[in-house]
């Protein structure tokens, strides 16, 4: 294949849309959860549930997006204009969603299931789209992959800005830590947030641009075959399931992460004790709880930047796969650690320093796997004829959606079936649960997807491996077309 580079400017600008993204993707995967239970006032049950129907819906929504986008037609291309289209509301219905009305609990359910449906709509409105962009960016696979370790690295620093800033912000703009005080912070802190996010994905509108279009002949097609298509991929069928399974571990950890560092994690730093001023600064601030889950956070974030720029150059001269393999591997490997270190001997240096490079293995993994999804379109054109990038994005979307979705929603469960209760000591049942939900989940799910990846055939030089239109094209049953 032609080599296609792209400059620094486009790839930042890219991966600036990801930036934006991660504002409400981080806020959805580390906090919505414990702002639900902690300061909206639902139960980890109802919350849990919560996030399942919602979840279902979005599986629902992405297809039609996906097709949508890939028929879209308008003088800055196809995936573009859904920046500029969706970005306002985005950041709208963002701050929306962090807002807990005054009125009964009945109404209060109703309020978070609206808002937090309109946010995932919104997310997939703007994220798939933006997701084949990537794709329609360079056909150059080995470019695709340097494209997304920029897309991540800023999606990390999005990730930083949210977990670093929404805490101490929630806690300083509402004027306490008590729930009163954070029902008020936390849609303050998501409007400062959300204005940084609108400008994002304005910048990534502006900074980009669309050179290819492998499936120009495919749109005329009907959506149904787009589908079919997709399913009949075996390279995207493995993806999907990876990104699934590793989701899974995504939504559980995510979720979990705030319960284990305020209850599982034993805080000693407020023990501190030295003559040197700015060390005291250091344990008296954060022996406040919520800006010990910013900092730990924050500081897991910039773990994934680290591994984003490893990932990169490691994919100079390494097939991304193995890279990929390599990346799992030391994500169990730090999650077994967590998860049989001794809970007494658990302080907050030792946590932080393997939830670290936990994340650290985990985002050298994460772009790699999202630089997959082009090459699964690539791979169908190029064995049958059937691709189309958006909705093969759609679909990845839709696997990565159920995967967080099923993760918050086991973690709630898992947190609802051992005893937990807000906001009080937790029994050493609901702390097995906390340990379970954050750390095992990784142990069990990176296990799954190196099997998995057994099986996955587009490694490095495929396009020589496999011929052009080897098989006949599938054909989409008569109900479908």
């Amino acid at each position: 294949m032609t080599k296609q580079n792209l400059t620094a400017r486009e790839k930042f600008g890219f991966g600036l849309g990801d930036m934006s993204s991660n504002i409400v993707f981080q806020a959805v995967a580390n906090v919505l959860m414990y702002f639900y239970t902690d300061v909206y006032g639902i139960t980890a049950a109802a919350a849990s549930m919560l996030l399942l129907v919602v979840g279902i819906l979005d599986a629902v929504i992405d297809p039609p997006i996906g097709a949508a986008a890939d028929r879209t037609r308008s003088k800055h291309g196809r995936y573009r204009p859904w920046m500029l289209w969706i970005a306002v509301p985005y950041g709208v219905i963002a701050v929306a969603a962090f807002i807990t009305p005054d009125v009964s609990m009945g109404a209060k359910l109703v309020y978070a299931y609206i808002s937090y449906a309109l946010l995932i709509t919104a997310y997939s409105l703007i994220n798939i789209p933006y997701s084949a962009l990537g794709g329609a960016m360079t056909g150059d696979s080995e470019e695709r992959a340097n494209l997304q370790t920029w897309r991540f690295g800023l999606a990390m620093i999005g990730g930083f800005l949210v977990t670093t800033s929404i805490w101490p912000l929630a806690r300083i703009l509402g004027g306490g830590s008590e729930p009163a005080n954070l029902q008020l912070g936390f849609p303050l802190a998501m409007i400062i947030l959300a204005i940084i996010a609108v400008f994002g994905f304005l910048g990534c509108f502006k900074l980009t641009k669309e050179r290819v279009y492998h499936d120009q002949e495919q749109i005329r097609q009907n959506p149904f075959q787009d589908i079919w298509a997709m399913f009949t991929n075996s390279q995207w069928l493995i993806i999907a399931l990876v990104t699934f399974i590793i989701q899974i571990r995504g939504g559980m950890q995510g979720s979990a992460k705030a319960y284990f560092i305020d209850y599982y994690v034993t805080n000693n730093i407020g023990s501190i004790v030295s003559d040197n001023a700015l060390v005291r600064w250091f344990a008296s601030t954060f022996a406040i709880t919520e800006n010990l889950i910013g900092l730990f956070m924050g500081m897991t974030m910039l773990a994934g930047v680290a591994g984003v720029i490893v990932a990169n150059r490691l994919i100079r001269s390494n097939c991304k796969v193995r890279v990929m393999q390599m990346a799992v591997g030391g994500t169990v490997a730090m999650n077994l650690l967590l998860f049989f270190l001794p809970r007494e001997g658990m302080f907050v240096g030792q946590a932080l320093s393997l939830t670290m490079l936990s994340n650290f293995f985990h985002m050298m993994f994460i772009p790699l796997l999202f630089s997959a999804v082009p090459d699964t379109v690539d791979f169908g054109l190029r064995s049958y004829g059937k691709g189309a990038m958006a909705m093969f994005c759609a679909g990845h979307l839709v696997a990565l959606n159920i995967g967080s979705t099923l993760g918050k929603f086991l973690t709630g469960s898992v947190l609802a079936l051992t005893g937990y209760e807000a906001n009080v000591a937790q029994s050493e049942m609901a702390l097995k649960g906390i340990i379970i939900a954050f750390a095992g989940s990784s142990v069990v799910a990176g296990i799954l997807v190196v099997i998995c990846l057994q099986f996955y055939r587009l490694t490095r030089g495929w396009q020589e491996r496999i011929p052009v239109a080897a098989p006949a094209a599938p054909t989409v049953p008569q109900v479908l077309a």
